[in-house]
């Protein structure tokens, strides 16, 4: 379960309507017409705001390539100057076959071939399906990736370019199309759906493990190495499709279809998931051992370094509080430990997401001290030393440079801030980033230049390219200053810090009407997520549904309870086998601050929040020292034992070894203590959180004499966007506070 932000940016001011000390007459409440237009603009992402991602390199380290505004070319640039140097594909102009349109594309390491992709359809949240085609820049020939299957998943170059592997979904196997001789050979033929998947994860590995291919190149190209992930004992999980409002299809219009996934539940069996080499000359598998009797997961391989002959595996046990890296040779099928990382709780995801493989050492993020940092490794496991110390996290490691130049992102400047900083080989440090600012950046292949994205609440995002090591500005990329003007008058986060009954100091921010007047009285909106490391108190450019719901009257706050990142490992790992105990005494302790405030009126306090935060909106109103007057949590999470292994076992172990802490976290356990206006909302199609989840809700709620509202979005996933959904769920949680507070 990975966080919903909220940093939605919009494009346009609208006019709004005004609204401090009694609901909205019924022409002008949230789900109406007029206000839906006059939401829109804060609720759809990424409008009017320009950005500048990572782009892809030529060879020379210098020159770019990126899509075409239409999407029907491709075109060159110098980094440097931003010159525009050459278009390098025109779909109007492809010899042997055509297409209508590019959605993504991969330029091969060589840099003569491009891959493209077309008809791109989505399988779950970040893997994809489309039909690929490899372009050669020098004959403009355009060919299919592959002739015996319609569309392929997870397209991934050798190092020599001469070889790309993909998965085949409609039977769950690897090839290899061999570009030298226009052949496609295949490397696994047990591939079956339901039953055995090659290369790429299944449902809970891509969702909680974040990735979404499992195959890794070695160094030289001779060999494919990859995972296997047998789901015959995982039980599949099944939900309707309907015809629909949104992209319908008319085959379910009178007879509901049914999606069906192997989506393991807390307690219950997982993939069994091996490890394989594929010699590509010889055409052999070997099946390859880690020798730890107690892996469970296996979210990450990699080859380390420039060796063909170190495949670096990481392995976690099913508790996910111990990870033992390996390094295994593809050919000899010998395995060595490298290091052992354990924890008292779950270890942080960013150890083993984050290892990142240099060219005589590897650095590995740990939390040992109570905080995240960087650690230097040698390749046979000797630890180095620690390249960064101090009473913050390291956020992200982006690399070291030929001069011994490292640069990483780190909340040095605070907990609710980023910043990019340049670290020299004799342990000098230089921020490449504004103090008050949030900061990310991406770095040219050598390191020696970056794209730097600066923002805070009050400054929109601007990106400029900057030199790595002296940190001056090369020229702008990207710059916000229309946008940002657009928005001038609209309520921005105000960050204050916010005291609870324990003594306790949570880091909040709050959203005031633009005519906010401290002796009013106004309805508040409590949002949250919740969600162990995660944060939503950050200092960053956002212009969303909160600042129309301030421009409404509203005075919105959020604040990150226990649990949370930012504040070291003892704030975050106290919910630790008890998911929202503390959270719910934390966000209550919210509503109760927020009643005493002369401001407010404590007789109209609501809550809201989305998937983690859903699931603490039921939790924090299920208490009889609850001070919410209303609630809307959206895919709720309603018990544990619904959810996935790898997210609730990682926090709350199995159920079977944690039965009491099951029972007390789920809000399905408390319903005889809800009695507040409730609002659920969930996506009739959430391969997420299930739409079981508020069924079972509900029922109980019934079971109890007690009931709530319920609203659905047919077809719709766990984001709940597509169609102006999204803007349909906002106005409709306005409108219902609006009736009810």
């Amino acid at each position: 379960m990975k966080a919903i932000l909220k940093n939605i940016i919009p494009a346009a001011m609208a006019a709004v309507i005004s609204l401090t000390a009694a609901a909205a007459p019924a022409a002008q409440r949230g789900g109406s017409p007029r206000v839906m237009a006059d939401l829109a603009p804060y609720v759809f992402p990424n409008n009017g705001v320009e950005s500048f991602g990572a782009p892809q390199f030529m060879p020379d380290g210098k020159t770019c390539l990126r899509l075409g505004a239409d999407g029907r070319s491709i075109v060159s640039f110098d980094l440097a100057s931003g010159k525009e140097l050459e278009t390098v594909m025109d779909v109007s102009r492809t010899r042997s076959n055509s297409i209508d349109l590019i959605e993504s594309f991969t330029l091969c390491p060589r840099g003569e071939k491009i891959l493209v992709a077309t008809a791109t359809e989505p399988i779950y949240r970040r893997s994809t399906s489309a039909r690929y085609y490899i372009y050669d820049i020098r004959t403009r020939e355009l060919m299919p990736l592959s002739t015996d299957h319609r569309r392929q998943r997870a397209p991934l170059f050798s190092p020599d370019g001469r070889i790309i592997a993909f998965v085949a979904p409609d039977d769950n196997n690897i090839y290899l199309r061999k570009l030298d001789y226009n052949t496609e050979v295949a490397v696994t033929t047990d591939g079956k759906r339901d039953a055995v998947i090659n290369g790429v994860p299944d449902w809970v590995y891509e969702e909680e493990f974040d990735t979404k291919c499992s195959m890794a190149w070695a160094p030289d190209s001779r060999t494919l190495c990859y995972l296997k992930y047998n789901e015959r004992k995982v039980k599949a999980f099944s939900f309707q499709l309907y015809n629909g409002y949104c992209n319908p299809d008319e085959k379910y219009a009178y007879y509901p279809g049914l999606f069906t996934c192997k989506y393991p539940v807390a307690g219950t069996p997982n993939s069994v998931v091996t490890l394989h080499s594929y010699d590509v000359e010889l055409r052999k598998t070997k099946d390859l051992k880690t020798g730890s009797a107690d892996t469970e997961y296996i979210p990450r391989i990699e080859f380390g370094g420039d060796d063909a002959s170190r495949l670096m595996v990481v392995t976690l046990n099913r508790a996910q509080n111990r990870m033992e890296l390996f390094a295994v040779n593809p050919g000899s099928g010998v395995s060595r430990s490298v290091v052992v990382e354990q924890s008292d709780a779950w270890l942080p995801t960013e150890t083993y997401e984050q290892l990142s493989y240099e060219a005589g050492r590897f650095v590995m993020l740990s939390a040992r001290t109570g905080r995240l940092h960087a650690y230097a490794y040698t390749y046979s496991g000797a630890l180095e030393g620690a390249l960064t110390s101090g009473d913050y996290d390291v956020t992200q490691w982006y690399g070291t440079d030929a001069r011994g130049n490292s640069y990483y992102q780190s909340n040095a400047n605070g907990a609710i801030r980023r910043a990019v900083t340049r670290r020299d080989a004799k342990g000098g440090e230089k921020a490449l980033s504004g103090a008050d600012m949030f900061a990310s950046a991406w770095f040219s292949p050598d390191l020696s230049m970056a794209g730097l994205t600066e923002s805070n609440a009050l400054t929109a995002p601007k990106t400029t390219l900057v030199n790595a090591q002296s940190g001056k500005q090369l020229r702008t990329l990207a710059d916000n200053d229309a946008t940002a003007r657009k928005y001038a008058s609209a309520p921005k986060p105000e960050f204050i810090t916010i005291p609870t009954d324990e003594g306790l100091s949570l880091n909040a921010y709050i959203y005031r009407p633009a005519s906010f007047n401290a002796s009013g009285k106004y309805p508040v909106i409590v949002y949250q997520y919740s969600g162990p490391g995660s944060q939503q108190v950050l200092d960053r450019w956002s212009i969303d549904w909160m600042s129309y719901a301030a421009q409404l009257g509203y005075v919105v706050v959020c604040a990150d309870g226990r649990g949370t990142f930012g504040r070291g490992r003892q704030w975050e790992t106290i919910v630790y086998r008890n998911l929202g105990h503390y959270e719910t005494i934390d966000q209550q302790a919210v509503g109760r601050w927020v009643a005493q405030q002369s401001w407010a009126d404590p007789s109209r306090i609501g809550i809201t929040g989305w998937s983690y935060g859903g699931y603490e909106t039921l939790m924090a109103i299920s208490t009889s020292r609850q001070p919410f007057a209303a609630a809307v949590a959206i895919a709720p999470v309603t018990s544990w034992r619904y959810y996935d292994t790898v997210y609730a076992e990682r926090y709350m172990l199995t159920p079977q070894e944690n039965a009491d802490g099951y029972e007390t976290s789920a809000p399905i356990s408390h319903v005889n203590q809800m009695d507040i206006p409730l609002l659920i909302i969930h996506g009739t199609a959430d391969d997420n959180v299930h739409l079981s989840n508020s069924i079972e809700y509900v029922s109980a709620l019934e079971g109890a004499g007690r009931f709530c509202d319920m609203l659905l979005y047919p077809n719709m996933n766990h984001s709940i966007n597509g169609c102006d959904a999204r803007l349909n769920v906002y106005s409709k949680m306005l409108d219902y506070f609006n009736r009810n507070l």
